[in-house]
């Protein structure tokens, strides 16, 4: 079932260095990150008094996703992800659209997170900051996993500790009230609904950064698929406790309408001495992601390179740090660039569709393993499936139109490419 090209010498493979408390760091670093600070705000306009069913749709459809890239990252342990999965199972054609999409969907993250380190940090210089930012993790990256997951952890304990004081802080506030959880139906629409869980699906896909990670992984058969499952774990219960406080205190109304829904909830419920350490966790946690979203690009890139997707060259493994070191570099150059040079802020959203789409194929290929080869139940990948799809489309027009966009040219770029190979053959 394999499309993948020929080999004809065994490429450089990566260091197993990570257990399953680094691997689960890993994942949450991804998805702590500033999509919790940001991600309610819009999702709450969407979804009104639906807010938490949104939440709970995403989290359903991130179980299935998680479920099936756990099963399928156990089989094929090497950097990629999707990349490699769909590859694989589905052929070559499936496997470099996904990891089309994620390169450059992500590479636009990337930049993003970088803009959004220095709106906190120094609105007026956000760009410059957003620069050094992104060049302080590329040289983390680039001294090994081991240092990168150091510091993930250090980067992890910072946003629990400021999300914990903002659930305390809203929850037994005389300003926090059962009413304004929404359960009242008000303003409640399925189309809201499923825009609200689309977006909200964009703060819960980082456990993707450890099935990317799987040729550093020790044990991978048994670290990724725990790994995936307490990361996400975690991660849900976080989400569910910040929500419900934030709402507490705010209400959907408000909550949709604010630019800042931790640091105005915070403000509201009557502590606003704890408004500027939100901001910095906000700063501190896109950091995270940015570092998560490095680690992710980078190795699909070095997968990528390896089947000349990509140039070539970009498939080098550092001799002493054990790293792709020149996909990292490129990587860095190009998301600096994008960050010094443009806002793009409003990648999210076509982010969003492109991680659907990766996922969707993520699905697909978990639906063709076999019983001894470790399939879900099919129900999950099903599930998961249809999930992305309806998800993808139920984004934002602009978000849908731009997703697409990305995909057609990568289609496009693959086609010319087969054709040229077939006409030099």
């Amino acid at each position: 079932m394999s499309g993948s090209p020929d080999r004809t010498a065994p490429a450089p493979r990566l260091r197993r260095r990570l257990g399953v408390t680094d691997a689960v760091v890993v994942g949450l670093g991804s998805m702590m990150g500033a999509g919790v600070f940001a991600a309610l705000a819009p999702a709450a306009r969407a979804a009104g008094s639906g807010l938490l069913l949104g939440l709970a749709l995403a989290a359903v459809v991130a179980y299935c996703n998680a479920t099936s890239s756990a099963r399928l990252a156990a089989r094929y342990p090497a950097s990629g992800g999707t990349y490699v999965y769909g590859r694989e199972r589905l052929g070559e054609f499936w496997g470099y659209l996904a990891g089309w999409g994620f390169v450059v969907g992500k590479t636009a993250s990337c930049a993003a997170m970088a803009l959004t380190v220095g709106l906190y940090v120094w609105p007026e210089r956000a760009h410059a900051v957003a620069v050094a930012a992104v060049v302080a993790l590329v040289a983390v990256n680039y001294a090994g996993m081991r240092k990168a997951a150091w510091l993930t952890r250090a980067i992890v304990a910072v946003v629990l500790a400021v999300l914990a004081a903002v659930v305390v802080a809203c929850l037994t506030s005389d300003a926090a009230g059962a009413a304004r959880l929404g359960f009242d139906g008000g303003g409640l629409s399925p189309g809201g609904v499923l825009q609200a869980a689309g977006l909200l699906f964009f703060a819960f896909a980082g456990y993707a950064r450890i099935a990317t990670l799987g040729e550093e992984v020790r044990d991978p058969a048994r670290t990724i698929p725990r790994a995936v499952s307490l990361a996400l774990g975690i991660t849900l219960v976080v989400y569910a406790a910040v929500a419900v406080a934030v709402l507490s205190v705010l209400g959907s109304g408000a909550l949709g309408g604010t630019a800042a829904p931790l640091a105005d909830a915070v403000r509201a419920a009557g502590v606003p001495e704890l408004a500027p350490v939100v901001r910095a966790g906000a700063a501190v946690a896109a950091l995270g992601s940015l570092l998560a979203l490095i680690l992710g690009v980078s190795r699909t890139t070095l997968a990528m390179a390896r089947d000349r997707h990509l140039p070539p060259v970009l498939a080098a493994v550092h001799p002493r740090f054990g790293v792709p070191h020149r996909a990292e570099l490129a990587v860095g150059a190009v998301v600096a660039v994008v960050a010094a040079t443009a806002d793009v802020r409003g990648a999210i959203g076509f982010s969003s569709f492109g991680v659907l789409a990766y996922y969707a194929v993520a699905n697909a290929s978990a639906w063709t393993l076999a019983p001894a080869e470790g399939r879900p139940p099919r129900i999950v990948p099903a599930l998961g499936l249809a999930g992305c799809v309806v998800l993808a489309f139920a984004l934002p027009l602009v978000s849908v139109a731009s997703g697409a966009a990305v995909l057609a040219v990568g289609a496009a770029v693959y086609g010319v490419r087969r054709a040229a190979a077939a006409r030099g053959a």
